[in-house]
């Protein structure tokens, strides 16, 4: 296999690295959590009494039902594919920062916001560029529930008869 192929798109309309620059902003479309996707989510990957159990979460340290973590990450995730930044070839990551700083909630509308902070073609595979990111994920209240940073793969745009 060529060390340089460019991969097949898996977004007809999306991003090509060439569209891509240092300083674009970009931002999402909303996602409301609910509930029952807290739990669903939890029952499977984060079975914590507070992603659980509303009741129960009462009293302890987030006194309420809340999303896991993780959960909040594959709604970023989503958002980031669907609405805020659809590479052609799809959000390859190489590498990720992220913190909670709060815990989303049922009710919470998330979206992302973020830029590009740094755009580097590889010399070696002049079809790949390394995109450097920063986004934070907020509910409608303002209030951030996943800060990110993170570094993805992108490819140029094939030339025609690619």
């Amino acid at each position: 296999m060529d060390s340089d192929l460019i991969p097949k798109p898996v977004n007809a309309s999306g991003l090509w690295a060439d569209d891509l620059h240092e300083g674009m902003a970009f931002r999402s479309s909303t996602y409301v959590v609910t509930e029952e996707q807290i739990i669903t989510f939890a029952t499977t990957f984060d079975p914590q009494l507070y992603h659980l159990d509303a009741d129960g979460a009462r009293g302890t340290f987030f006194d309420g039902l809340v999303a896991s973590g993780w959960h909040t990450a594959a709604i970023t995730m989503r958002l980031l594919v669907t609405s805020a930044l659809p590479l052609a070839t799809g959000i390859v990551g190489a590498a990720i920062d992220l913190a909670w700083p709060s815990a989303a909630r049922a009710g919470d509308a998330l979206r992302v916001e973020g830029q590009i902070d740094k755009l580097s073609f590889s010399r070696s595979r002049p079809s790949r560029a390394t995109v450097l990111m920063s986004y934070k994920t907020e509910n409608q209240d303002g209030d951030v529930r996943q800060s990110t940073s993170a570094r993805v793969l992108a490819f140029r745009r094939p030339e025609a008869g690619d």
